[in-house]
């Protein structure tokens, strides 16, 4: 061997024959794999997340709409409900007014027709409550 010659270099000095070298850039491109691996799963969450707000944010508004739109239509029955119940009581009314005029009339005409008998008829209806007062105030003393 000449002394021009250069050693070669053994699977001790070379870098990439090293194991220890090697089982590092192995860790080292696995670690950058998972880290990639995490923020793009990161990302996609995110995304997932933003979608499901976006999609029950639209679900609230829906449903504010239609309480809003059921609210209204509730309202508009109870005014009307109101009304019906208040021409329903002024009819009522009306009925009863004509009801006791035609009772006060066809008195009024029976008392002219038999004055004899509408006297024997209110003395006979005075006496039957006198009797119930009497009645009714023996037992309310007979209780005390």
């Amino acid at each position: 061997m000449s002394g021009n010659a250069q050693p070669t270099p053994t699977n001790e000095t070379h870098p990439m024959n090293n194991p220890v070298n090697t089982l590092g850039n192995d860790i080292s491109h696995l670690a950058h794999d998972a880290a990639q691996g995490a923020e793009l799963s990161l990302r996609s969450t995110q995304r997932a997340a933003l979608q499901g707000l976006d999609r029950m944010a639209d679900g609230l508004s829906d449903a504010q709409a239609q309480t809003s739109s059921a609210l209204k239509q509730l309202a508009r029955d109870a005014e009307s409900l109101t009304h019906r119940g208040m021409d329903a009581v002024r009819e009522g009314s009306h009925q009863l007014r004509e009801k006791s005029e035609h009772a006060r009339s066809a008195t009024a005409t029976y008392i002219q027709h038999e004055p004899f008998k509408s006297v024997l008829i209110a003395a006979a209806v005075g006496a039957a409550l006198m009797g119930l007062v009497a009645l009714f105030s023996r037992q309310g003393g007979s209780g005390r």
